[in-house]
Parts: C-alpha cells; sequence; structure tokens
C-alpha cells in the first residue's frame, strides 16, 4: 500500500472515530420520549450554524479563494447530504431508538459509501459486490424488525429515517470526497456549511429550546456542532481522497462497534448477545464486500 493511502486510512480511522460519537450524543441532546430535550430539527440546523460560523472564520483566516463554477452544485449535494439530510433524520430518529441499535443501522455506511465512490470515479463493482450490499441490507432491516417493540416507532419509521440519513451520508461523503481532490479537503465542508447557512439560520432560530435543559443535553449539542459537524469532516474528507472513497469508506467497518461501546458509559445502555451478532454479521458483509473486485469502467 502506498504511502499515501495509509496517510488516507490513518485519517479515515480518525473521522470515524469522532463520527461514532454522533449518535450517543445526539441521543443526549434530544432526550427520550418520557424526557425530551431539544427538538431534533433545532439539533441538526442548530449545529450547522454554529459549525457554520466556525467555518466563516476559518475560510477567512485561510483566505480560501471562491469555488470554481463547476464546484457549485457538488457543493450543494454535499450539503444536501452531509448538513441537512443525515442531521435531521437522524435527530428525529434518535429519540425513538437506542443509540446501541442505532449503530447497527449504520453498520450499511461502509458499503453505501464505497458504492457512491465506485459510481462517482466510474468505477464497475462485481456482482459479488452487489450481493453482499444487499444481504448487509437484508441483517439490518431483520434487525430493525425484530427489535421494533422495543422502540417507540415501528419499523416502518424510525428504522427507515436512520436508514435514509445512511444514503445521505454515503451522497454528501462521496462528493465531498470528489471536491477534496480539487479543493482543500477542510474548505469543502466549510463551503457546504456556509452555503446552507441563510436556510439554517433561520429555522434554527424558530426551534430553539424555549424551556431549560439539562447540562448534559447542551454538552451532546456542542459535541455534534463542532466535532461531528466539523471537525470531523476534515480529517474524513482529507483521508478519502488521499486513500480513495472505495478504500477508506470500509474504515467505517468499525464504527457500529465504537458507537455502541460510547453509548454504554454515556448513556447507560447494554449490549446483548443479539445486538453484537447482528453487528458482526453486517460488518462481516461490508468486509467481504471491500474483498470483491470494482474495476474501472470501459
Amino acid at each position: 500500500m502506498k504511502p499515501q493511502e495509509t496517510r488516507g486510512l490513518w485519517l479515515g480511522l480518525a473521522g470515524v472515530t469522532i463520527f461514532a460519537l454522533t449518535l450517543p450524543m445526539t441521543r443526549l441532546a434530544v432526550g427520550t420520549p418520557e424526557a425530551p430535550q431539544m427538538s431534533g430539527v433545532f439539533i441538526a440546523l442548530g449545529r450547522a450554524v454554529v459549525a457554520a460560523l466556525l467555518s466563516t472564520v476559518f475560510l477567512l483566516v485561510t483566505r480560501a479563494p471562491l469555488p470554481r463554477r463547476e464546484d457549485w452544485l457538488p457543493l450543494a449535494i454535499t450539503s444536501a447530504g452531509v448538513v441537512f439530510g443525515f442531521p435531521l433524520l437522524t435527530s428525529i430518529a434518535m429519540r425513538h431508538v437506542e443509540a446501541v441499535h442505532a449503530s447497527v443501522i449504520v453498520g450499511v455506511l461502509p458499503l453505501a459509501t464505497a458504492a457512491v465512490g465506485a459510481w462517482l470515479h466510474r468505477q464497475r463493482p462485481s456482482a459479488g459486490f452487489w450481493a453482499c450490499a444487499a444481504l448487509g441490507s437484508a441483517l439490518v432491516v431483520a434487525f430493525a424488525v425484530l427489535r421494533s417493540g422495543q422502540s417507540g416507532l415501528a419499523m416502518q419509521s424510525a428504522d427507515l429515517l436512520l436508514l435514509a440519513a445512511m444514503i445521505c451520508a454515503a451522497v454528501g461523503y462521496g462528493w465531498g470526497a470528489r471536491l477534496s481532490q480539487r479543493m482543500r479537503a477542510e474548505h469543502v465542508i466549510c463551503w457546504a456549511l456556509v452555503i446552507a447557512l441563510p436556510l439554517t439560520a433561520p429555522v434554527a432560530l424558530l426551534t430553539r429550546p424555549q424551556h431549560a435543559l439539562q447540562a448534559a443535553a447542551w454538552w451532546g449539542f456542542a459535541y455534534v456542532a463542532v466535532f461531528s459537524m466539523w471537525l470531523g469532516f476534515f480529517a474524513w474528507y482529507r483521508g478519502l481522497a488521499l486513500g480513495g472513497t472505495v478504500r477508506v469508506s470500509q474504515v467505517q467497518l468499525i464504527q457500529p462497534f465504537l458507537g455502541m461501546l460510547f453509548a454504554v458509559p454515556l448513556l447507560g445502555e447494554s449490549l446483548d448477545a443479539v445486538t453484537l451478532g447482528f453487528a458482526a454479521a453486517v460488518i462481516a458483509t461490508v468486509f467481504l464486500g471491500k474483498k470483491m473486485p470494482v474495476r474501472a469502467a470501459a
């Protein structure tokens, strides 16, 4: 493996470790049906506003040039995926499912990101690659159906929101990584946040909390605003650009396990054999998919 690819994998690992805390911290911020804290909409768009303000300062300090005309559409797609889609869907769903449960759903994200990356880079995944993708998705759906009685929403609501969030994240990751090949990786997420500010700021202001909240909720919000929505992408997009989206996306294999481990001390949740078994099975399908050939398109 080339030194550049190795560096990309390590940067990807740093980004994934930061992202692994996103769901537990979102759970802290949003609360539970019995003890609600912030609204999911405020968490999603409020954290984008905080990150956009930090991005504005960063862009000015680093004297970032304006994106080229052909970069605005990819930036808008990136913003739709990682600034709006993923945060909104996960923030709404996390009030109704435990972070351990949601971490298993995240198990499909590596393969989804690899699929988007293969399409953007004009590669042809083999039949085996798609078979692993289908098997992993089936395992996730089976787990969600099995556990649906333990959450406030049924399979067709909270779990489908999480699955849709994974698709949004994969699209945002893929397009952001493509932009990072010709822009500074840090500038990609910064511009994606700044162009969204005219939409995120008014909605965040309208949905801001109107009552006193637990300190833990504010700590959770601060983490997802500064780390999940901003600094994590510095490492993640740089890693995808250096090591390649298809290869580095597989570092996300460890994200479900990290998310579960973080949820236990932070939220007092527990792990059981069924959850661990499904998580291991999903990760195994992603690992097999990584081994399947992906050829360049003719």
